[in-house]
């Protein structure tokens, strides 16, 4: 790094490996990973003044199953409206639950109950106070392996350049934003590696069916 961190904006990241079974067992409650992103967000509280987003992703959810959630808010105490929210979620989703039901259940049908946690709170430094400038930002896709989740701790000072270059390669970019822009430019790369190993898997005998896991890997 060749400048210290100040005021720039905070970010979180957990990466669960086992699963929700071994939590509950060793700490009592699956939400392991959701209360550590809460710690780990308030410990940067003043990072986060004018917005604050969580992100959670489920790696083993069957096709036609949400398998991302998120929140974000730019409240006046944000850390707390994201995770009030949160919970408000898991509280109607077990409602639901049935009485027999095991974690597996609750892996399946409570929304940010997952294996990846992304939080970030902003420090504005870039454009006016909304919603749309707070991360983490999602660009979705049908196929998983082309599905990108960001949040960063950046200023672009050449925004205009990769603006550009974004048009030349074809795109509309829906607005002039850093966040539009970096987005986009990850994610023309992430597609383009995605076609490179779909044709390269495809010309080995896979099925598209069985591509699609092995990218993910990948």
């Amino acid at each position: 790094m060749s400048e210290l961190i100040k005021h720039e904006c905070g970010i979180a990241l957990i990466r669960l490996r086992k699963p929700l079974e071994y939590y509950k067992e060793k700490y009592g409650t699956w939400q392991y990973g959701l209360n550590k992103l809460y710690l780990l967000m308030e410990k940067q509280h003043n990072r986060g003044q004018d917005g604050a987003g969580i992100v959670s992703v489920k790696m083993e959810l069957k096709p036609g199953q949400e398998y991302i959630h998120r929140h974000r808010s730019i409240d006046q105490n944000p850390i707390k409206d994201i995770f009030d929210k949160v919970a408000k979620g898991i509280k109607k989703a077990e409602k639901t639950k049935p009485k027999n039901a095991d974690l597996n259940w609750v892996y399946e049908n409570i929304p940010f109950a997952g294996e990846v946690y992304l939080g970030h709170l902003r420090y504005g430094t870039f454009g006016r106070n909304s919603i749309e400038f707070v991360h983490p930002v999602m660009r979705q896709n049908n196929w998983k392996s082309r599905t990108l989740v960001l949040a960063g701790n950046f200023n672009l000072t050449n925004t205009d350049e990769l603006f550009q270059k974004l048009i030349s390669l074809g795109q509309h970019p829906k607005a002039y934003t850093d966040t539009v822009t970096i987005l986009e430019k990850v994610g023309h790369f992430l597609d383009e590696e995605n076609q490179l190993l779909f044709r390269q898997y495809k010309n080995e005998g896979f099925s598209n069916r069985q591509i699609s896991p092995l990218i993910e890997k990948d």
